[in-house]
């Protein structure tokens, strides 16, 4: 299993709609990628590590798919429409990784 991770980072005066991102453009992203999204959390940062710091991310977003090429399989014909979304909640650009699940 993978895990598709796209992270938002906390910059001074940026933008970011919490409840759009979660409430409208993830429920619109599962629902365009289909079966190959098993699942997906979405993160609001609180705080960094050390005491009083501030997240490094605004907000976050891990879908979990079966592998890579599920993943780009059932994101690549939407991806336009899905990071045109972008603009709706965030003026940030999102950091994307993918990784390897090794324990779940």
């Amino acid at each position: 299993m993978i895990k598709v991770s796209v992270f938002y980072p906390n910059e001074a005066g940026a933008r970011f709609d919490h409840e759009y991102y979660a409430q409208k453009h993830m429920p619109m992203v599962a629902e365009k990628m289909g079966d190959a999204c098993l699942r997906y959390t979405v993160d609001k940062g609180i705080a960094g590590g050390a005491p009083d710091s501030d997240a490094p991310f605004v907000g976050m977003c891990h879908i979990y798919c079966d592998s890579v090429e599920s993943f780009q399989g059932a994101f690549g014909p939407h991806a336009d429409e899905i990071m045109g979304d972008i603009p709706n909640y965030t003026d940030l650009a999102p950091i994307i990784q993918i990784s390897d699940v090794v324990v779940d």
